[in-house]
């Protein structure tokens, strides 16, 4: 169930960031995205608390990427890892390349 959950999220082309909205880190990494002129569509935050799975989401999650903290922020289909990956990306121009690759961006 977890894992279809996160699988059927997960898609390229797309930016999906699974959070808890009580977490600082998360309300820091929607603030960042949603900075960004994304094509409509193309940028989902998904609450994991807004399911009854919460726990074996993060299990799942800690399979797939190594960790089940959240944000847990994924560029198409690979995971580029939380908030501190998001921002050293940001940095670095990282991200901006990455979204344009994928075609999420409205440029």
């Amino acid at each position: 169930m977890a894992q279809e959950f996160v699988n059927c999220k997960i898609q390229s082309g797309k930016v999906v960031v699974f959070i808890k909205p009580t977490c600082p880190y998360c309300r820091k990494t929607q603030e960042i995205l949603n900075q960004l002129p994304f094509k409509q569509g193309l940028l989902e935050f998904v609450d994991i608390t807004a399911t009854n799975n919460t726990s074996a989401i993060q299990d799942y999650l800690q399979q797939l990427t190594g960790a089940r903290t959240v944000p847990r922020v994924f560029i198409g289909k690979d995971c580029i890892g939380g908030c501190s990956d998001l921002i050293s990306m940001q940095q670095t121009g990282e991200l901006m390349s990455r979204l344009k690759q994928i075609g999420a961006l409205q440029l």
